[in-house]
């Protein structure tokens, strides 16, 4: 089976399927040109002189076999044989034709010396068939058969490498447009990588926000009303009022996330949270006992898109943190600071600072350095001096008019979280 498959390959291979459509062609020239070549030289000369033109008429033939796969030791082997034949005996036989067949695959599939090489010889040869013609025709030299001989053999070989050269121009065209529409495909294919990628990571960040988020929420909310349900039935009842709020306020965001990989068309998404939300987000920590208090300076208007959902996710991951490691009584200040150019967010709190637990992961943090660097901006997250924690970004805003800012991915050292 395997011998089998290898003559499939073969058969297969644009180099074995050229040689055999050479060896068939010179096999017809042979009985076409060869042979008729070789019964006009038996007839020529001295015994010597017709072995010379009917070897020269055989091997010319059989150099065809390999013109395409290899058009220079090709076209030296016939250029050979009919200089050979000429010198030795001078006669003009029918199998020379071949030498122009040559001359052309070798302009269309050889290297460039061998091009250059072919066509030199072919004229030096066509010179001295001039030169033959002059001598040996009038029995004295004759400048005007040279001449004659000369422009009639060089106009052949000419024409022979204008339609050569063509045809290769055209090859390497078509050799051309086939190397861009491969490189266009494989472009293609590392773009749709990419952007699978991209999509992939932008949904698993949405989905870690809103599943940390919620869950942090929830147990913290559950905790509490366990211990409240044995003195306050009415904070208890609170409690879970507020986990069944959460509960589904997240499926409602896990619901849009996960639409977008049903829709097959990209652009029909659900609206995302943004900055105007952020009260909304505060109401909710603060329904677990956090005590929270939000600062916003400078001017009001709506932030650009994209920009609103990263600081809202930030803001969101910040409290989801302080949630999880300040500990109780911890107090969060939440601070926007807008100006023409620029959007500072800051999430401070007083709770346990460098002494905070970790799960070793820092995902968070990553998440949150990744919406700022999206636009351009940086983020510092780290503990206070003095005790507790602060997350900080920086955003670029564009003015009216000009460019976003190009997004990159600084790193920023910061302790995980």
């Amino acid at each position: 089976m395997g011998t089998i498959a290898d003559v499939r390959a073969r058969l297969r291979d644009p180099r074995t399927r050229r040689m055999t459509v050479d060896s068939l062609l010179a096999l017809v020239l042979l009985f076409l040109l060869g042979l008729p070549s070789a019964a006009m030289a038996m007839n020529y000369g001295t015994p010597s002189v017709p072995a010379v033109g009917v070897a020269a008429s055989i091997v010319m033939c059989a150099a065809l076999a390999w013109q395409r796969t290899r058009p220079a030791a090709s076209a030296i082997v016939i250029y050979a044989s009919a200089l050979i034949h000429l010198v030795v005996g001078f006669m003009i036989l029918p199998v020379d034709v071949l030498v122009l067949v040559s001359l052309y695959s070798v302009t269309v599939y050889g290297p460039r010396w061998a091009r250059r090489a072919a066509l030199l010889g072919a004229l030096a040869g066509a010179l001295l068939l001039g030169v033959a013609f002059g001598v040996y025709l009038p029995g004295y030299f004759l400048w005007s058969a040279v001449v004659l001989w000369f422009l009639a053999v060089a106009g052949m070989v000419f024409a022979t490498w204008a339609v050569a050269v063509s045809r290769r121009s055209r090859i390497e065209r078509l050799d051309a447009l086939v190397e861009r529409a491969h490189r266009l495909e494989v472009e293609r294919d590392q773009e749709i990588r990419l952007a699978t990628a991209a999509e992939r990571t932008r949904i698993a960040r949405e989905m870690h926000d809103v599943v940390a988020h919620s869950l942090s929420v929830v147990v913290a909310q559950a905790d509490g009303g366990r211990y409240a349900a044995r003195t306050d039935p009415e904070a208890a009842e609170r409690a879970l009022s507020t986990i069944s709020a959460m509960g589904r306020d997240a499926l409602a965001d896990m619901r849009r996330i996960l639409g977008v990989l049903r829709t097959e068309n990209a652009t029909e998404r659900l609206p995302q949270p943004d900055d105007a939300d952020l009260d909304r987000l505060v109401e909710q920590v603060r329904a677990t006992g956090l005590a929270v208090s939000v600062v916003r300076t400078g001017p009001g208007s709506s932030l650009p898109p994209g920009v609103g959902l990263s600081v809202y996710r930030i803001v969101q991951e910040a409290l989801t943190n302080v949630l999880k490691h300040a500990g109780p009584e911890a107090r969060v200040t939440v601070a926007l600071h807008r100006e023409p150019r620029l959007l500072a967010v800051q999430v401070d709190d007083d709770g346990r600072g460098a002494a905070a637990t970790s799960d070793g992961r820092g995902q968070g943090l990553v998440g949150m350095r990744e919406r700022a660097g999206l636009f351009g901006g940086t983020l510092d997250a780290g503990p206070r001096p003095g005790g507790g924690y602060r997350v900080r970004a920086e955003i670029p805003l564009p003015v009216p008019g000009e460019q976003p800012p190009l997004a990159h991915r600084p790193t920023v050292p910061g302790a995980p979280r």
